[in-house]
């Protein structure tokens, strides 16, 4: 037993089918257990208890065993003089108030089935480790589950989007441009390229948005990129080291990223730096007010069309600059595109929304999500395998979320799932 699944059980209203009482003998009868406290201060607040007969409302405390009041200090915080039952597995002591009055005690058994089943997700090396329940679900449950995830996943892109709008000075289209540039590193590059894009001085690189060789300069100079020393280098690079020079020394530019955090093990040739800022450069030379049109937007085709990146000729030609290749086209494939929209488009139409009470913009994101085909990775297959059916981006998004908040910290209870596995099979 964990104070966590006595949360659980307290919450949920697992309890003996015999009548409650207190340690003392008194009658106790739960009309609502309260509102789960997360923050400072007892478990669940404004509880509905019957004690004896008496109707009290006030707030319960959750502890393995009672001496833990005493040793959390709550019998000299007067924020607990207000809890009106302290409910616990093991009685080993009686507790009172800050003024001496004692807080009445229930000693709240775990049904066996219960702890059984608690083990069972807690060691199982089995991924997702309700798996055994999952085909067996009703649609309802497992549709309003991921309903809740998703809007789960939205508050928490959300709040990151309105952090980094913060740090771009209240500059939407910056912090989209950095959003976009995070996901063009498609996951093994995110990380730098979100610190790349965080550096870019966008104010200089506007004066010359209109020359894509000087955009290129600037975005592959800030990466760090354009090597002095660099043996290799051909006449395209030596003329962009030269450029980039002339706008570091213009606009007293701070250091580059240093070069050692671009990541290149395992990618493919198309995925490199070099062409994924080129693909950059090229869409900030080419889309002005590309925030702007992205919210207006009304369809992934026209995302897709808005955000399909091309480069310049050099790029057309190269991987590197020390590399040449056969002349192709470097573009982003559609299952690209809808990371893209589904990483970047989404989050910031949900955001934008938000930030502008428009209920249609929000709206318009969960329409996005459920149009687009859903995310092809391990998390999803393996969701997919376990009888979860994974059909759009809504579907794999709310799983990631799952996946991410619950299935990896092994927070069984605060799960839909893990509830339905606890209480398979057996009533109360």
């Amino acid at each position: 037993m964990t104070e966590q699944l006595l949360h659980y059980l307290w919450r949920h209203k697992i309890y003996p089918l015999a009548p409650l009482a207190t340690t003392a003998g008194q009658a106790v009868e739960v009309i609502d257990p309260g509102l789960p406290n997360r923050n400072a201060g007892p478990d669940f607040f404004n509880a509905k208890l019957k004690i004896d007969g008496t109707l009290w409302v006030g707030n319960v405390e959750v502890h393995l065993r009672a001496s833990d009041w005493m040793r959390h200090g709550h019998h000299t915080d007067r924020a607990y003089d207000n809890v009106v039952l302290h409910v616990v597995a093991e009685a080993d002591a009686d507790v009172a108030r800050t003024d001496g009055r004692p807080v009445p005690q229930l000693v709240l058994p775990c049904p066996p089935e219960v702890v059984r089943r608690y083990d069972e997700l807690a060691r199982s090396e089995v991924m997702p480790p309700c798996h055994a329940i999952l085909p067996a679900l009703p649609r309802l449950t497992v549709h309003s589950w991921l309903s809740a995830l998703q809007a789960e996943r939205f508050g928490q892109k959300a709040e990151a989007i309105r952090h980094r709008l913060q740090q771009c000075g209240g500059y939407w289209e910056d912090a989209f441009f950095i959003t976009l540039a995070r996901n063009f590193g498609f996951g093994l590059n995110g990380d730098a390229f979100e610190a790349w894009a965080g550096r870019l001085p966008f104010r200089a690189v506007d004066k010359h948005r209109d020359n894509l060789f000087q955009v290129e300069a600037f975005f592959l100079g800030m990466a760090g990129l354009l090597e002095e020393d660099d043996p290799g280098a051909d006449d395209y690079c030596l003329r962009l080291q030269r450029e980039w020079r002339y706008l570091q020394h213009k606009f007293q530019l701070p250091a580059p990223l240093p070069a050692g955090q671009w990541r290149f093990l395992r990618l493919r040739p198309a995925g490199f730096p070099h062409v994924r800022l080129a693909q950059l450069a090229w869409l900030y030379h080419t889309q002005c007010s590309l925030f702007s049109r992205v919210m207006e937007a009304e369809t992934a085709d026209e995302l897709r069309r808005l955000l399909q990146a091309s480069t310049s000729e050099y790029w057309k030609e190269h991987y590197t600059f020390r590399k040449a290749s056969p002349p192709k086209e470097k573009k982003l494939g559609k299952g690209a595109l809808d990371l893209i929209v589904i990483n970047t488009v989404v989050p910031f139409l949900y955001a934008y929304g938000q930030h502008k009470a428009d209920e249609t913009l929000c709206e318009r994101a969960t329409r996005l999500l459920e149009s687009l085909r859903a995310e092809d990775n391990y998390v999803t297959r393996m969701w997919d395998g376990a009888g979860i059916p994974v059909q759009t981006a809504a579907d794999s998004q709310a799983l990631l979320q799952l996946q991410k908040s619950y299935c990896d910290k092994r927070d069984c209870l605060r799960c839909r799932f893990g509830y339905e596995y606890l209480k398979a099979g057996k009533a109360w």
